[in-house]
C-alpha cells in the first residue's frame, strides 16, 4: 500500500508558487484587481467589434454574461468599452503617426490594446500613466502575439510623452532619476 502511494505522489504535477504569478509569468486571476479584470473584458470586447464587426450593443450583452465578469469594475469597463468603440478614429489617428506600418498589419490584439492606452491616458486621469503601460504591455504579453507587448510598449511610452506631459516630465525630472 505504502509504495502505491509513494508512486502516485511522485506523478502529482509541481505545486505553483504562491507568488501570484503562473509559470508562464501571468498574473492568477485570483490576485487580478477588478480594474485589470475590466481591461482584459474591455480587450475582449473591442476584439469582437474588430474582427467581428460586431454592435456595442451586443458585444456587452455577451460580454457582461462571460464567466468572472462580476468580478470586474463594470465602470471601468463601461468606459473603455464604449468609448474606444466611440472614439475609435481619433484614437487611431494619434497611434497612426507612431506605426512603421499600416495600421491593417497590426494584430487586432494590439489594436485594441493600444486604444485602451490611448484611451486611459486622456480620460482616466486617476490611473497614472506607468499603470496604464504596465498594464497595456501585460494585456498584449497574455492575448496577443509573442513580441506584440514591445511594439505596444513603444507605441504607447511614445503618446504618454504627448498625452500626459506634466505627469512624465515631472517624473523624468524628479530627483533620483
Amino acid at each position: 500500500m505504502d509504495n502505491i502511494s509513494i508512486r502516485s505522489a511522485g506523478n502529482r504535477p509541481p505545486r505553483q508558487s504562491r507568488t501570484g504569478l503562473t509559470s508562464t509569468g501571468a498574473r492568477k486571476a485570483g490576485s487580478k484587481s477588478g480594474r485589470t479584470r475590466a481591461r482584459e473584458f474591455a480587450l475582449q470586447g473591442l476584439y469582437q467589434s474588430l474582427v467581428g464587426r460586431n454592435t456595442l450593443e451586443d458585444i456587452d450583452a455577451f460580454t457582461r454574461d462571460l464567466a468572472g465578469f462580476a468580478k470586474a469594475d463594470t465602470l471601468h469597463f463601461d468606459a473603455l468599452l464604449q468609448g474606444c468603440m466611440t472614439h475609435a478614429e481619433a484614437l487611431d489617428a494619434l497611434i497612426l503617426p507612431l506605426l512603421d506600418r499600416k495600421m491593417a498589419e497590426i494584430s487586432p490584439v494590439e489594436h485594441a490594446v493600444m486604444w485602451i492606452g490611448v484611451f486611459e491616458f486622456q480620460h482616466c486621469l486617476d490611473v497614472p500613466w506607468r499603470v496604464v503601460l504596465n498594464e497595456c504591455i501585460e494585456l498584449a504579453k497574455e492575448f496577443g502575439g509573442t513580441d506584440g507587448h514591445k511594439y505596444v510598449n513603444a507605441v504607447l511610452n511614445g503618446l504618454a510623452a504627448k498625452l500626459r506631459v506634466n505627469e512624465v516630465t515631472a517624473e523624468r525630472h524628479a530627483p533620483g532619476r
